[in-house]
């Protein structure tokens, strides 16, 4: 299998982003986000230093993030890389819509509470902050979501700042770093990398 091929060479296995990894068995757990975050929430709990009075998967909200991780996942998180990597005019503009949909959705969403299911955070916030914190950098040009910027959409530019400013967020994201992956590695989309 995929393991026993790298090993058999010694090499560790090549992945892509995300995945989370077990070094202490050389192998790859999960390389799906929705599922990566999930167990990020609990999956270290009994570890010392585990911060378990946060929990962003609460049974009282699971239902509504189930709702709402299915309009920003397809719409949103996918849907800028459905515009991005589309093969055709036809594609493109059926990801375009698709996704400008899903966005006024969820800014209409936002206009009625400070994160997605109410006042406290949830796993469905992280989805979308995820794709936001990268959304006027890149995803605006690079690949043709560039209908509004988020600056141009209150809910959702609020939404961005107050997530920000959650002790500890900001640390996770390195805007340099993002465009020269985005920029330099995509050729398909960018092919001078400028």
């Amino acid at each position: 299998g995929y393991r026993a091929d790298w090993e058999s060479r010694g090499m560790r296995p090549y992945f892509s982003v995300p995945v989370l990894f077990d070094e202490l068995t050389n192998t790859i757990v999960s390389t799906e986000s929705a599922e990566i975050i999930v167990m990020l929430n609990s999956a270290f709990d009994g570890l010392p230093g585990a911060r378990t009075s946060v929990n962003l998967n609460s049974p009282e909200k699971r239902e509504r993030q189930e709702a709402v991780n299915a309009i920003i996942y397809p719409g949103i998180n996918d849907g800028v890389y459905r515009c991005g990597f589309a093969r055709s005019q036809e594609a493109y503009e059926n990801a375009y819509h698709a996704h400008w949909k899903a966005m006024d959705e969820v800014e209409d969403m936002l206009s009625k509470s400070r994160f997605l299911t109410g006042d406290t955070i949830t796993l469905a916030d992280v989805r979308l902050w995820t794709t936001l914190a990268r959304y006027d950098t890149v995803y605006y040009a690079h690949f043709k979501t560039n209908r509004s910027h988020l600056c141009d959409m209150p809910n959702l530019y609020r939404f961005l700042r107050d997530f920000y400013r959650i002790e500890g967020v900001s640390e996770t994201l390195n805007l340099e770093w993002i465009k020269k992956h985005y920029y330099w590695s995509q050729r398909m989309v960018n092919p001078t990398g400028i």
